[in-house]
C-alpha cells in the first residue's frame, strides 16, 4: 500500500505557486477564512503526508478561488 495520504497534494503546490502565493500566505489567508492550517500542515498536505477534511478542501479551494475538481483531479504524469 502506498503512503499518499491525500489527493489534492501536487494540485495545491502548482496551483499555489501559479497565484505566487507562499505557504505562509495561504495559512493567514486560511486562517482569516476560519480554517486554522499552518505552514507545517500545508506542507504535508503537499507533500501528501497528511489528510485533508471536507472542510478544508472547500476552505483551500475558495482561499486560492479555484474549483475542488482542479484540486482532486489526477495531474497528466500520473497516469
Amino acid at each position: 500500500m502506498n503512503n499518499i495520504r491525500n489527493l489534492i497534494g501536487k494540485n495545491l503546490k502548482r496551483i499555489r505557486k501559479e497565484n505566487c502565493i507562499t505557504q505562509e500566505e495561504l495559512s493567514a489567508k486560511l486562517l482569516t477564512s476560519g480554517t486554522n492550517l499552518d505552514r507545517p500542515m500545508i506542507s504535508k498536505i503537499e507533500n501528501q503526508t497528511r489528510e485533508v477534511t471536507d472542510i478544508e478542501l472547500v476552505a483551500i479551494a475558495n482561499v486560492l478561488s479555484t474549483s475542488i475538481d482542479s484540486l482532486i483531479e489526477k495531474s497528466k504524469d500520473e497516469n
